[in-house]
C-alpha cells in the first residue's frame, strides 16, 4: 500500500489519541484489502447490507440520497483518512448511499478486526471513538449551515472545513488544495441551483476570499474568510498545531 495514503488514516488519527509504533502497524494491516473505485461509481447502495467497513485512502466521496423527485442530497464528505460508518455492522441494511466523487481508493475492513483490537491497542479504540464524534460534530454544523447560514456565508463555511480537514492529512500545499467538485456537486452540497451557486462563487472571488483554478482552491486569507462564514474550528477537534503551523498566512487587500 502506497505510504502516502495508508498516511492519511494514521495523520488524522493521530488528532484522536497518541499512537505507538505498534499501533500505526497495526492500522496499516487493518487496511491491506483494498480497491478502487471510479468517479461517479457506488461503493455502497442504499438498502444494501454491509459486510465492511470502508476506509478512504484518496480521493472524494460523499454520503447522499435521492429524493422521490429525482434530487441528489449530499450529506457529508469522505475525504483521504476517513471511516465509513464504524458500527455500521450492526444495522440490517444502510439507510444512504456512498459514492465517489472522484476516482477512489478505498480500503476494506471486517468489523472483527475492529473487535479483535481490543485491549491490545487501547489508543486506536480512543482515536476511532474520536473520529466517529467528530463526524456527528460536522453534521450538526452542516444542519445550523443548510437552516441558519446565507448561501453565501453556507459555502465558504464548507471551503474553511474542507480546508482544514485537508491539511489535517497533510493535503495543502502553497495555500491551495485539490477541488475537483463542479457546481453542481457543490449544489447537491448546500441545496441551491448551479445558477446560484455560480454567482456565490464569484462573489467570493471578487471579494478575494479565494481562488479556483482549474481543480485547485485557493484559499487567499483564511481568516477573513473564517470572519465572513462565521466559523470556527473548535468543532472539528484538531490539535493547535493546525493554527499555528499550517494555515495560510493573510494578505494585503
Amino acid at each position: 500500500m502506497g505510504r502516502s495514503h495508508m498516511n492519511a488514516m494514521i495523520l488524522k488519527l493521530r488528532h484522536g489519541a497518541h499512537l505507538s509504533h505498534s499501533d500505526e502497524e497495526r492500522l496499516r494491516a487493518l487496511a491491506s484489502e483494498r480497491r478502487i473505485v471510479a468517479a461517479h461509481e457506488d461503493i455502497i447502495r442504499e438498502g444494501e447490507r454491509p459486510e465492511n467497513i470502508y476506509l478512504v485512502l484518496d480521493g472524494y466521496a460523499c454520503r447522499y440520497t435521492i429524493l422521490d423527485s429525482g434530487v441528489r442530497s449530499i450529506m457529508a464528505y469522505l475525504l483521504p483518512g476517513d471511516i465509513c460508518d464504524l458500527h455500521v455492522a450492526l444495522l440490517g441494511f444502510i439507510d444512504h448511499s456512498i459514492g465517489a466523487l472522484t476516482r477512489c481508493e478505498v480500503a476494506e475492513i471486517p468489523p472483527q478486526a475492529i473487535d479483535d483490537l481490543g485491549a491490545d491497542h487501547p489508543a486506536i479504540i480512543r482515536a476511532l471513538w474520536w473520529s466517529t464524534l467528530v463526524d456527528e460534530a460536522i453534521l450538526r454544523r452542516w444542519l445550523v449551515s443548510m437552516g441558519r447560514r446565507r448561501a453565501d456565508q453556507h459555502l465558504a463555511h464548507f471551503f474553511c472545513e474542507l480546508y482544514m480537514r485537508m491539511d489535517s492529512v497533510e493535503r495543502v500545499r502553497e495555500c491551495s488544495i485539490q477541488f475537483p467538485l463542479t457546481q453542481e456537486v457543490l449544489a447537491d452540497t448546500i441545496g441551491i441551483s448551479a445558477v446560484h451557486v455560480n454567482r456565490v462563487l464569484q462573489q467570493l472571488r471578487e471579494m478575494r476570499l479565494i481562488g479556483l483554478y482549474g481543480k485547485t482552491l485557493t484559499i487567499h486569507d483564511f481568516d477573513r474568510l473564517a470572519e465572513f462564514a462565521g466559523f470556527s474550528s473548535h468543532y472539528l477537534h484538531l490539535k493547535d498545531r493546525m493554527r499555528s503551523e499550517a494555515l495560510p498566512p493573510k494578505r494585503d487587500t
